[in-house]
């Protein structure tokens, strides 16, 4: 398995090396941070506004079944994103890390542009469904490949000391991304009746976002690449060796099933309590979009002061400590927390504050720990397509599950508490596959092999190894 030990000894130049950084810490926090930001955004409000714009993609005769399609194309678009891991794997392990992430962003805000000038079903019938499958696939695609590239890229510019601190920037302007949906959503919600909600005013945050785009593209088009990706691209060249995706996960299975089972119970939960908790409290536990879009701001602000503090702990304490105590800290309150909610506000915040909360314990550090994972010729598609179909199996099919299991428990909590056995699963299972076979790998220099290595290839730089 993974390796701690530097094949460069203690010399071994390293991310928190003396030499002054090429670029501002400001500039690669901003960076990564805002393409990131706007991939969370957009898979918030479209879980967000679904209510209201089912109706128009779809035959709105049936309200029920039209919010089941929405939610069943949202899954759908998860489906794309392995084969964004694939596309934009290999772009940022072999071509850079920057053109995957300026290629990526590009696609998410022409992906906004579509489902913002989605034509209804009343005026175009099926083609109208049509284009809003096209524009997921499309955002799916360019998301699959976003999180990895900028996990990458940011876990290759901090410092080894201070990796899960500077991870966990990550998840703060994901969840910012996240926020700025909600507090739109809050305004919108307040300003237009239901009546202009589901006629238009839902085309208004996917606008914003294509905008949002355009920004991030700016930004990205000036950064540059990590020294350690510069180093063994360098080393490639002279040997000439490139990296091949499919030979690499193919040589890679294993650690890429670690991967994919670390994450199922921790996508499955986040995705539930972070980003459709507002659909779901309105679809599901009768809440107005005014309290429902509140509580999730509340509790999602939670998160953000949370993240740094686990962060920080996991560079002291270790990654697995942190992990193993947020799934099974999630596991053992969410039946209890959704039996709290029961119509009250203050109920519904508490509920999404302590689950997310405690499940910032592994997403804070996770890009960090992913990045530990692998070798740098193989880091970005290594962790990328792996963690891509743990999303589009878990994830991606979260809101549907829960929607599905809660239409055929009744009103009130009896569905959430069906789904909640489902996520505790889950999350054990996640827990059992970190306990079982990672190692700690906090302050890991990144210039080493990594966990995706052959047995024996171990201290082998990976500039080094055929790709």
């Amino acid at each position: 398995m993974m390796s701690t030990s530097s094949p460069h000894g203690a010399q071994a130049a390293g991310p928190s090396s003396a030499a002054a950084p090429r670029q501002s810490t400001l500039k690669t926090l901003l960076g990564t941070g805002i393409g990131n930001a706007l991939e969370w955004y957009d898979w918030n409000i479209y879980a967000s506004f679904a209510v209201y714009f089912s109706a128009q993609a779809f035959d709105s005769s049936d309200k029920a079944s039209a919010f089941l399609s929405t939610m069943a194309i949202f899954a759908v678009g998860f489906v794309a994103r392995p084969f964004g891991g694939v596309v934009f794997g290999w772009i940022g392990d072999r071509i850079g890390r920057k053109q995957g992430l300026t290629l990526a962003v590009l696609c998410a805000s022409g992906g906004s542009l579509l489902i913002a000038l989605l034509p209804t079903y009343e005026s175009v019938g099926l083609f109208a469904s049509v284009v809003l499958l096209l524009a997921r696939l499309v955002q799916g695609l360019a998301h699959g490949g976003e999180l990895p590239s900028a996990q990458t890229y940011l876990a290759e510019h901090a410092p080894r000391e201070r990796r899960g601190f500077w991870a966990s920037s990550i998840y703060v302007t994901g969840t910012l991304g996240l926020l700025a949906g909600l507090l739109i959503g809050l305004f919108l919600s307040s300003v237009l009746t239901e009546a202009q909600m589901s006629s238009w005013g839902w085309r208004v945050p996917f606008a914003l976002g294509a905008v949002l785009g355009l920004v991030a593209l700016w930004i990205r088009s000036s950064m540059v690449e990590s020294d350690v990706f510069e180093e063994n691209r360098a080393a490639q060249q002279e040997s000439g060796e490139k990296t091949q995706v499919w030979r690499a996960l193919m040589r890679n299975w294993r650690t890429g099933l670690i991967v994919i089972g670390m994450t199922m119970g921790l996508t499955v939960s986040y995705y539930v309590w972070s980003v459709s908790i507002a659909s779901l409290a309105q679809q599901n536990l009768h809440y107005s979009s005014e309290h429902a879009f509140e509580a999730s701001l509340i509790g999602n602000i939670v998160l953000i002061i949370a993240l740094p503090l686990w962060g920080a702990a996991s560079d002291r304490i270790g990654r697995k400590a942190c992990a193993v105590i947020a799934l099974m800290g999630s596991a053992v309150a969410y039946i209890p927390m959704v039996l709290l909610i029961q119509g009250e506000f203050w109920q519904l915040v508490v509920s999404i504050s302590v689950q997310l909360a405690l499940l910032a314990g592994f997403i804070s550090h996770a890009p960090a720990m992913y990045a530990e994972m692998f070798s740098t010729a193989e880091r970005t598609s290594g962790f990328g397509i792996p963690y891509a179909v743990a999303i589009a199996l878990f994830g991606g099919t979260a809101p549907y599950v829960n929607t599905f299991i809660s239409s055929h428990a009744g009103s009130g909590t009896g569905g959430q508490v069906l789904f909640g056995v489902y996520a505790i699963a889950l999350m054990v299972i996640s827990t059992l596959t970190i306990v079982l076979t990672l190692p700690e790998t906090k302050g890991k220099d990144l210039r080493e092999t990594g966990a995706a290595s052959e047995p024996g290839a171990a201290g082998v730089p990976a500039a080094g190894r055929s790709a």
